[in-house]
């Protein structure tokens, strides 16, 4: 089985193919990162294409939600929603933040704008609870109570014990196949807040 994982809902891109045979439990991976300039999607679909070529069409393909940069995160999904559409394969996402650690237990925080901050907690590869909106100070009490590392994507010195790790795409191979997380078509950027649309007015 071979399984096609990419995200860009971080300052660094990610992609990875990795190739199960059946009957066996060795497993092949090709990985690449770049760093993702959020003004350029060149490098992606760049790798993409060389990627697909090598190795051929997924048995499977599985996208980062986010939370993060919601135009890269809308890019990763409309390829892979192309790559669904030509080659009739699976789809499915998966949240970024629990593809930051190969570690089943740890929190994450990330700038949510506004003078805010997210934090979730990660338990057992998995969302536990639901994403919460700090301030800074909020945000200093509640690094302060837990125990479990601490991940940002961001570039957060203010806080300590945070350490900057990305989201990898060899990491969403792994929880595509543990089946933990997973969502399925229409797939849509994680929203930090709930999406504002202004109606246009009559002139």
């Amino acid at each position: 089985m071979k399984i096609l994982a990419f995200d860009l809902s971080s300052g660094q891109g990610s992609i990875a193919l990795s190739r199960v045979t059946e009957g066996s439990s060795d497993e092949s991976i090709e990985m690449r990162e770049w760093p993702n300039d959020r003004q350029s999607s060149a490098p992606f679909f760049s790798a993409l294409d060389q990627i697909v070529r090598k190795h051929g069409p997924p048995d499977l393909i599985v996208v980062g939600l986010g939370p993060g940069s919601y135009t890269g995160t809308r890019i990763a999904i409309s390829a892979a929603i192309g790559l669904e559409t030509v080659c009739s394969l699976k789809l499915c996402g998966v949240p970024s933040i629990c593809a930051m650690s190969r570690e089943s237990d740890y929190a994450v925080i990330g700038d949510a704008k506004r003078a805010t901050f997210f934090f979730a907690r990660i338990n057992q590869n998995q969302i536990a609870g639901p994403l919460e909106l700090l301030s800074q100070p909020e945000m200093q009490g509640r690094i302060g109570e837990i125990t479990v590392p601490v991940y940002t994507a961001d570039y957060l010195p203010q806080f300590d014990r945070v350490q900057q790790c990305f989201p990898r795409a060899v990491h969403l191979c792994f929880l595509a196949q543990s089946g933990k997380n997973i969502a399925h078509p229409p797939l849509e950027p994680i929203y930090l807040r709930t999406p504002h649309i202004t109606s246009p007015t009559n002139a």
